[in-house]
């Protein structure tokens, strides 16, 4: 990227491992499985701009939606540098998720759940309440691919819906004035929302529609919640906002009063009769409370000790890094801080200019010209492996 790009989209894969950037030049993805120290794993210019860019877990399948055309959906192998479909839709592309059953595209009122394998469409959600915001949860567990939308555009009303059996499922009253965030854990038993509002945090069971967990702010004034997100063992839920001050408080459980804190908030979860409180410090706070914020939880790997970090992708262009004590609370320090955009060093994956296949070699055919058998076959290969592969991004030299 060069500078004086404007950034368009930043978000998290499903295991958060990477980050998918868009700009008004082109699109990037990086890898923060070590986010101490931030790889940039592949780039691609785009003239028209990018608004849009999801990863499949660690695989090479990258669902794109440009700037200059917001109705059309492209899923490409980034490494191949092939596309492998594109869909147009009847209005634009609002948001877009992925896990390996299902890929769900959001319009303001309407939802496509296509197959992933084949993208063929499945089913179609018509009518929805206006979603202008595109406010859409996708549960990264494909055997629960639950979704969660708004049911109403003037209350907190959650519809879930089984992606993959193809039906309704539940109805969760969450709040009272509308939605502003939704999140499931990685197993999918768990959702949690929050609403324009921005004072309740709620958690529910998404089998019974039960609520778990509530956390109160002890602020009077409301916030502007962006972003929620579980840890992989659902002992925290991280929320990020606009405030400078904030306390959560649970008031399912015994209360333990917490100090204030600054304006991302973790809460232990998990424990029946105590709540750690955790809060982020930071100089550079005032400057980012008027940006959104996208929010991830990850362990550091290799690390005896299991370090915890908190990850703030921020629409101000950069990556910050927090750590996190999980036995005493306190204070998250930052610990480093990444530029998304501008000129910064570049460890490309290498990009083969597609690959066809056997028959399409003896019929003449170009790598670039693949079948749409090929392509097909590079969906579910992509789709088959596993989270965790790391052969997508072997060693680099600078």
């Amino acid at each position: 990227f060069k500078m004086g790009e404007e950034l368009l989209y930043v978000q998290f894969n499903q295991d958060f491992t990477s980050l998918g950037v868009g700009t008004n030049n082109g699109w990037a993805l990086v890898s923060v499985s070590t986010p101490d120290n931030l790889e940039r794993i592949h780039e691609q210019a785009a003239t028209d701009g990018v608004q849009i860019v999801e990863r499949l877990f660690s695989s090479s399948l990258v669902a794109i939606v440009s700037l200059q055309s917001p109705r059309k959906l492209r899923v490409c192998h980034f490494k191949k540098n092939n596309e492998i479909c594109n869909y147009s839709y009847a209005n634009t592309i609002l948001a877009v998720r992925l896990n390996r059953a299902r890929l769900v595209v959001c319009l303001e009122e309407m939802l496509y759940i296509h197959n992933i394998r084949d993208m063929k469409i499945l089913h179609t959600i018509r009518d929805t309440p206006q979603n202008p915001k595109g406010l859409l949860a996708l549960s990264v567990n494909a055997d629960n691919s639950y979704l969660a939308y708004p049911g109403s555009a003037s209350t907190g009303q959650v519809q879930v819906f089984d992606a993959f059996n193809l039906q309704a499922k539940i109805v969760i009253h969450a709040h009272a004035s509308p939605l502003a965030a939704l999140a499931f854990n990685m197993s999918g038993s768990l959702l949690a929302t929050a609403s324009q509002k921005g004072t309740v945090i709620r958690v529910f069971n998404t089998n019974s529609g039960n609520r778990l967990y509530e956390f109160r702010r002890g602020m009077k004034r409301c916030a502007s919640i962006y972003s929620i997100a579980f840890s992989s063992d659902d002992a925290f839920l991280a929320v990020s906002s606009n405030t400078g001050f904030s306390d959560w408080k649970p008031l399912l459980k015994e209360e333990t009063p917490t100090p204030t804190a600054s304006w991302m908030e973790w809460v232990k979860s998990s424990l029946p009769s105590q709540v750690t409180r955790f809060g982020l410090k930071d100089e550079r706070l005032p400057q980012l409370q008027h940006l959104f914020m996208t929010v991830a939880v990850t362990t550091v790997p290799g690390s005896e000790e299991g370090k915890v970090r908190v990850l703030v992708a921020s629409y101000d262009g950069f990556l910050y890094i927090y750590g996190l004590n999980t036995q005493e609370g306190g204070e998250c320090p930052l610990l480093k801080q990444h530029k998304l955009v501008g000129e910064t060093d570049v460890r490309k994956s290498p990009s083969s200019a597609g690959t066809a296949s056997y028959a399409g070699i003896v019929k003449g055919r170009s790598p670039q010209c693949m079948s749409d058998s090929d392509k097909m076959a590079e969906m579910r290969n992509a789709v088959a492996q596993p989270s965790e592969a790391s052969v997508d991004f072997p060693a680099l030299d600078k």
